[in-house]
């Protein structure tokens, strides 16, 4: 008699096996479902930085030295903060092509060497008070083109004396930015590159005219022009020369109307 085998039952699905429309279902879910702190790096796959608060930390950035010069590239990470833990050493800061919107104030106040700060291709609006505090005796380039700054305010730029970069931000040329110009310490080369691209006198030609060339032309807080043109001055020194020759006509006129009283009276009293 042979020995009896035992009958194999099919195997039971296990706990683990997933359906493949659940899987779809579920990859859809991630990919719609919020990331906060989502950060494009360099690799093909998004990372999800939880560390610092909202503050993604500075290793995300590339860090590259040549003659003991320490640059940190940020560019181009989809950064909406300043990232935390930069190198008290950094020469060179680079982040441009991000998605920053404002400055608080000592975002590079431990940057006591930074040379060079790179802010263009952003969304800057605001730049709070002493946002730049800690770089007035280091800092000589910043670039914060392509924003969306309107005025400029020196209790943000903290007394910089850097050579700055303000091309293609929607400059609004009014009278508080008459009145601010002059109180930043900015490169004067950097003030020719604010172009106003609104102002408070648009029908006169102010939009698209550069604020230094602006203001020495129209007083912006009162409306008027500051110099005179040609036709008004011309006329102004017609006028001047018509009344000086008045005034010798009449003196002239006067004295020999004068004389002969005198003489009449002299005559009178010789009769007497």
């Amino acid at each position: 008699m042979f020995p009896r085998c035992p009958t194999l039952s099919p195997p039971m699905p296990s706990s683990s096996a997933v359906d493949p429309a659940q899987q779809i279902l579920l990859l859809l879910l991630l990919l719609i479902s919020p990331w906060p702190n989502l950060v494009m790096t360099s690799s093909p796959f998004p990372v999800a930085l939880w560390s610092h608060g909202d503050r993604v930390p500075a290793h995300i950035c590339q860090h590259q030295t040549a003659d003991r010069r320490l640059t940190v590239r940020c560019s181009g990470l989809r950064l909406t903060q300043v990232p935390a833990g930069l190198p008290h050493h950094t020469v060179s800061l680079l982040l441009d092509k991000n998605l920053l919107v404002s400055l608080p104030a000592d975002s590079f106040s431990d940057l006591f060497l930074l040379d060079e700060l790179n802010l263009s291709h952003n969304q800057l609006s605001s730049l709070e008070a002493d946002c730049f505090r800690g770089l007035v005796s280091s800092l000589r380039f910043l670039d914060l083109s392509s924003n969306q700054l309107s005025t400029l305010d020196p209790a943000a730029l903290g007394g910089l004396r850097a050579h700055t970069n303000l091309t293609n931000n929607p400059w609004h040329c009014d009278c508080r930015m008459q009145l601010l110009a002059p109180q930043l310490n900015l490169d004067p080369s950097s003030l020719a590159e604010v172009v106003c691209q609104t102002a408070d006198l648009p029908s006169l030609g102010a939009v698209g005219m550069p604020l230094v060339l602006l203001v020495e032309d129209w007083d912006l807080c009162l409306s008027v022009r500051r110099t005179t043109d040609v036709t008004m001055l011309v006329t102004m020194l017609l006028w001047f020369f018509i009344l000086i020759c008045y005034l010798i006509y009449y003196v002239r006129q006067n004295r020999e109307d004068a004389r002969k009283y005198l003489d009449y009276f002299k005559t009178q009293n010789r009769q007497v």
